[in-house]
């Protein structure tokens, strides 16, 4: 008992804290969108578009929807550390969380390398005589950020709050001058419009827009998830596509065509023009603050990835540490930390950029495919908070969508990106020692077509736990009692004396008590008035004599009992039996019976669970009061 005490403290001392309110999900999101894909990007692409690039900005936030808003149902239903890898691996399977998990850890890795190096280029913008020293000025960067998502945090999520506020409120000030600037000729100077030009401009901002649904990997450590994933994400997601869209208008319709030309920082010369050397600078500085929240919130969220992965096994457990202190995995933020800084010192970030957004597309095609498996897996205990509309077609077409961006991006892209795929499933099968008996949702739906049982009840397991963990739930004896109840599963259609043998035979065992006793008490009771309670359930009740003595039965016989004539046969049998010292808690037995199965998907969830550990999940993860909640629930 006390090594289990122990264990139990341990657990809840190395956990993530949960400290993140909905103010911080919308800057985390926000700040991993807003960085060089606003400040910088226009300069390079208005050379081959023009003005259709403001079409750009608009049809990239579209194409994104479909990954918001299955992010964001996948992560109420879901709220763990990893986001998107923990979807994709107790979806899809091993094999493919492998390859997701591994390559989003290295892809938002990459692109929080590049976030530090515009750093450096917007600080030679004001200090041209330190052009030379970008590469230490990224380093720098990199360590401070690094260092303070050591502390805890909601440090590190306040210090974003504060970038990301100062962002917009900079971003509103230009919109609010610059609007009253515009030329509409410069609006109407495009190149030659074409498909494919918009395609292509479609592409390139696209990825600019992949850090926002990062904010999952950090869901394990959100407040309330179920309500302030979707209010932060969607309002971040919104907020920003505003801002991205007016951003261009407001800076095509400043600038000339020529001067697009002659700048990497397009904001901050339009902000010249409008509001003269202190709008320069007053832009450059939200351009370095953009790249800063980029970077600090690129830390944030990859770091959890590896800590996902090791607790899967999928990486060394030492990833998996915890501060019991800060509660921040310490270890994971120092190797993602080191990752971000070899690649600024060593490698081509350029190109790794262009990779890491090839492997968010393939996230994204992950993503919208695990929230069908899961959808169409039917699993009992798969309870999100936020439902996406227009299920199933939305993911289609965003699958459709994101294979299409995938194909245009280039053959090298495309290699370097199989390549990866090949070496993260040779580590899947070479590392990975311990397999879990864990079957991914995908088993579910094989189960479905081919009417076989190869499914197991650990994945709604699980859930149930998750379910727990969200809505911050603490057992109370009902939970305990169903935890330790008796469940049998009958097959075949049998009467209800044969069904009333088996279950006082049980009972007995269990409780020490002769079963005829029981079998003659369970008789009497039905014989002074049916216990089958609605057409398929019944509740037969006994009270027996001794003290301090109160079980359940449970049983399901799909063929069904005949309880009585006059209804259908019973396929749900809740069995109580107590002494009479336990009237108070059988009285609240029958009560937490009766809120489970006013559930209008009671009877269908019934019939189709998998075995007797499904129905014990099912039970348990029901809607019902409890007579005890954490504080503050």
């Amino acid at each position: 008992m006390a090594s289990r005490r122990t264990e139990r403290e341990k657990s809840e001392n190395t956990a993530l804290q949960k400290e993140l309110k909905t103010i911080d999900v919308f800057s985390i999101a926000a700040g991993a969108m807003i960085s060089s894909g606003l400040f910088i990007l226009p300069s390079i692409l208005y050379k081959d578009l023009g003005s259709i690039m403001i079409m750009c900005y608009f049809l990239a936030g579209i194409v994104y929807i479909p990954s918001i808003f299955s992010n964001i149902e996948l992560a109420t239903a879901m709220p763990k550390a990893g986001g998107s890898y923990f979807f994709i691996e107790r979806s899809l399977g091993s094999i493919f969380g492998t390859i997701g998990g591994l390559s989003t850890w290295l892809s938002l890795s990459f692109k929080s390398a590049f976030s530090f190096f515009g750093i450096g280029v917007f600080i030679s913008f004001l200090f041209p005589q330190i052009a030379n020293n970008i590469k230490i000025i990224a380093l720098i960067s990199c360590i401070i950020l690094t260092l303070i998502n050591l502390f805890k945090i909601k440090i590190s999520s306040t210090l974003q709050n504060v970038l990301v506020f100062s962002i917009i409120s900079i971003l509103t000030i230009y919109l609010a001058i610059g609007i009253t600037k515009i030329n509409p000729q410069y609006l109407l100077h495009s190149k030659s419009f074409s498909f494919g030009a918009l395609i292509y401009g479609v592409e390139s901002v696209f990825i600019s827009y992949l850090g926002l649904t990062k904010a999952t990997s950090i869901s394990e450590e959100i407040k309330n998830p179920t309500k302030t994933i979707k209010n932060g994400m969607l309002s971040s997601f919104f907020v920003i596509w505003v801002l991205y869209t007016l951003s261009i208008i407001v800076t095509v319709g400043v600038l000339q065509p020529g001067e697009f030309d002659k700048t990497l920082v397009p904001l901050s010369t339009s902000a010249l023009k409008i509001m003269g050397v202190p709008g320069e600078v007053l832009l450059t500085i939200a351009g370095i603050l953009a790249v800063l929240t980029t970077g600090n919130a690129g830390i944030m969220a990859a770091a959890r990835f590896p800590l996902a992965l090791s607790r899967d096994k999928l990486l060394p457990s030492f990833l998996s540490y915890v501060s019991p202190k800060t509660h921040i995995p310490t270890l994971s933020v120092i190797t993602t930390g080191i990752i971000i800084a070899v690649s600024i010192y060593f490698l081509d970030i350029e190109s790794l950029v262009k990779v890491a957004g090839a492997f968010v597309i393939l996230e994204f095609i992950f993503v919208n495919t695990s929230l069908i498996v899961m959808r169409e897996s039917k699993i009992l205990n798969y309870k999100p908070s936020f439902v996406s509309p227009l299920y199933p077609w939305l993911q289609i077409l965003g699958i459709i969508a994101y294979i299409f961006i995938l194909s245009q991006l280039g053959t090298k892209i495309i290699i370097g990106m199989a390549s990866f795929i090949v070496i993260a499933i040779l580590w899947h099968f070479i590392y990975k020692k311990e397999f879990t008996t864990r079957k991914s949702a995908i088993i579910h739906i094989i189960e479905r077509i081919t009417d076989k049982e190869i499914a197991d009840p650990s994945l709604t397991k699980e859930l149930t736990e998750i379910l727990k963990e969200r809505d911050e739930i603490i057992e109370d004896r009902f939970d305990k009692l169903i935890k330790n109840a008796i469940i049998i599963d009958i097959k075949e259609s049998i009467t209800l004396e044969e069904f009333f043998k088996i279950a006082s035979q049980k009972l007995g065992d269990k409780l020490e008590v002769e079963p005829e006793y029981i079998y003659q008490k369970l008789l009497k009771r039905e014989k002074e008035t049916t216990t089958e309670i609605r057409p398929g359930l019944a509740v037969p009740h006994i009270t027996i004599e001794g003290e301090k003595k109160f079980d359940m039965l449970i049983a399901r016989c799909e063929e069904g009992i005949l309880f009585t004539r006059d209804l259908p046969p019973v396929y749900a049998v809740f069995v109580l039996i107590g002494t009479r010292d336990e009237r108070t808690f059988h009285l609240k037995a029958l009560s937490s019976i009766a809120q489970i199965i006013q559930n209008p998907d009671f009877d269908k969830h019934w019939l189709r669970a998998i075995n007797e550990e499904s129905l014990r999940y099912l039970i348990l993860a029901a809607d019902r009061i409890r007579d005890v909640y954490k504080s503050g629930k």
